[in-house]
């Protein structure tokens, strides 16, 4: 009988650039600070009686909630954040790698792969579960790729991995 154990999404471990970990870190840190200046407002306005007042409350309270449940899952994101490696030792295409791509016309293009929750493709880093990433993944220098990328297939040749 061959079973196979999975784990459940929420504990696997994400790999993140440093630049991903610094932003995940400081949002996480903007969202505290968000949360202690309503908490004080909150205070503040415990003070008040008028119909008014009272609607701005539940307005702020409203508006902590959801912060408080967005730093919650940041910060569970963050304990399973784990540095992706600096230098690939390998010669794969793999989560961390920066690709240098050429389309049949001859242009250049670079995208570093990357965890979902960090893909920016405006910024060149691209989810290793796009399109255009998952068939990256695996890959070595020289090999074609071809991919759906909306208007139809698009062959690039890879042409450097780090």
């Amino acid at each position: 009988m061959n079973t196979t154990t999975t784990i459940p999404q929420e504990q696997k471990t994400i790999l993140l650039s440093k630049k991903g970990m610094k932003e995940l870190r400081h949002t996480i840190a903007q969202l505290e600070h968000d949360r202690l200046a309503i908490s004080r407002s909150l205070r503040e306005s415990d003070k008040t009686t008028g119909h008014d007042d009272r609607f701005e409350r539940n307005e702020k309270l409203l508006r902590l909630e959801a912060i408080e449940a967005e730093l919650a899952e940041k910060q569970h994101t963050l304990q399973r954040a784990k540095l992706m490696p600096s230098r690939k030792a390998r010669m794969k295409v793999a989560v961390g790698s920066v690709v240098d791509l050429i389309d049949q016309q001859g242009r250049m293009f670079r995208y570093t792969l990357v965890e979902s929750i960090e893909a920016d493709p405006s910024d060149g880093r691209i989810s290793v579960v796009s399109p255009l990433g998952s068939t990256l993944v695996g890959k070595t220098v020289k090999d074609m790729v071809e991919w759906s990328n909306g208007a139809g297939k698009a062959t690039l040749r890879l042409v450097n991995v780090t």
